[in-house]
């Protein structure tokens, strides 16, 4: 993918997916949160967490990361402990993450799945080592798009990314109910014309406007923001059960002992 993040274009979806990741998970709580891979995308920034970690597939993108994560978007107005950037701390395959069963409250997955020789590993390993509640966090290009329809009539082209791999949304959704995930929110972006030049893609900003009113599930980044429901369990308020008065002592019958003797 690398290959065309550097682009116009590239930075053009970044830039949508910064903003998008910044407002799902700035009020997901927990202790412990993972970045899958693309290290450009700074996307626990805004997360509160205590732990959070940037696992990437190899050390030389373990070696790059710092340089990459300074070139990303720059943080939007706010504190500043608010939008901290989050270091690379390990090499990992997203098929085979080194965390225990129900370790983490927040699995964020940037374009992981399309660059994965095995998506629904992936997907499935996500589930594996997220909590009950915790939630999932996936960016994807859409291929059901304008930049998807570009893509097919541009073979060969640098500057568009390759849909051949893309996971386009339904196949997602699909895929997510069979793990017991349930999709929270989700929002499509990115409805401009593919072109090499940042001049002509501002040009083309109405695009977005448009396309969110007319043609919204047709953008070519999407944002899926997934809770993992697990059955038999619900949780309770506070308020509820606190407010709830505390039982009283229930009265067992007496019975007669078994050597007893009735009296004459």
């Amino acid at each position: 993918m690398h290959h065309w993040t550097d682009s116009a274009l590239g930075h053009y979806l970044l830039e949508w997916e910064q903003q998008r990741c910044d407002e799902a998970v700035a009020d997901i709580f927990g202790y412990h949160s993972v970045q899958l891979g693309l290290p450009m995308l700074q996307g626990l920034r805004a997360n509160r967490m205590p732990h959070r970690w940037l696992a990437l597939d190899n050390c030389a993108d373990l070696e790059a990361a710092p340089s990459a994560a300074a070139g990303s978007a720059a943080p939007p107005a706010g504190p500043a402990q608010e939008f901290s950037p989050v270091p690379a701390a390990l090499v990992a395959d997203a098929r085979a993450l080194p965390f225990s069963e129900a370790s983490l409250d927040l699995v964020l997955m940037p374009h992981t799945l399309e660059t994965s020789p095995d998506p629904h590993a992936a997907l499935r390993e996500a589930a594996r080592v997220l909590v009950p509640e915790g939630r999932l966090v996936v960016c994807g290009l859409n291929p059901a798009s304008l930049l998807g329809l570009q893509r097919r009539a541009e073979r060969g082209t640098a500057y568009l990314p390759d849909l051949s791999w893309g996971i386009g949304y339904w196949r997602l959704r699909d895929w997510l109910r069979l793990l017991d995930f349930e999709i929270e929110a989700v929002q499509f972006g990115c409805y401009r014309p593919a072109t090499q030049s940042a001049q002509w893609l501002g040009r083309w900003e109405f695009m977005d406007r448009v396309g969110r009113r007319c043609w919204p599930v047709l953008g070519g980044a999407y944002c899926v923001v997934a809770v993992k429901r697990v059955q038999g369990m619900r949780l309770i308020e506070s308020s509820a059960w606190r407010s709830r008065p505390v039982p009283g002592a229930v009265p067992v019958a007496g019975r007669v002992a078994p050597h007893a003797k009735n009296p004459a």
